[in-house]
């Protein structure tokens, strides 16, 4: 088994339970780790045999434009939509953090991770 990772991925979106959050958008920043078996892309060297990145951070950017009050609410469905599209996936696992959020003081981001069950 290995773990296909693809961080630090940037998207200016609007999710937030404010409506200016809505209005105005922010700076997002998600982290994706997906396990599989890549054994036959090891041996074969053929793209077709494990996960296209590409695919993967265009499911993400798809979902990342979708507006959302909760980073849970986007962090789900990246996951669910990356399970039903790559079958292959046995586990995932993402990072949704919102940087500079408007909570009254200076902090630089808030995030939630999020981890596929076992049964899905």
């Amino acid at each position: 088994m290995s773990v296909i990772a693809l961080e630090g991925m940037e998207f200016f979106a609007y999710h937030g339970c404010f409506s200016e959050e809505q209005i105005i958008g922010t700076r997002f920043v998600v982290d994706l780790y997906l396990e599989t078996d890549t054994r036959e892309a090891e041996q074969t060297d053929k793209l077709s045999k494990t996960i296209n990145y590409q695919e993967v951070f265009l499911v993400v950017k798809e979902q990342m434009a979708i507006k959302s009050k909760l980073l849970e609410h986007v962090g789900r469905r990246i996951i669910s939509t990356l399970q039903e599209k790559f079958t292959e996936i046995e586990f995932a696992e993402v990072k949704v953090s919102k940087m500079n959020p408007p909570l009254g003081g200076k902090i630089g981001n808030v995030c939630v991770i999020i981890s596929s069950d076992a049964n899905e």
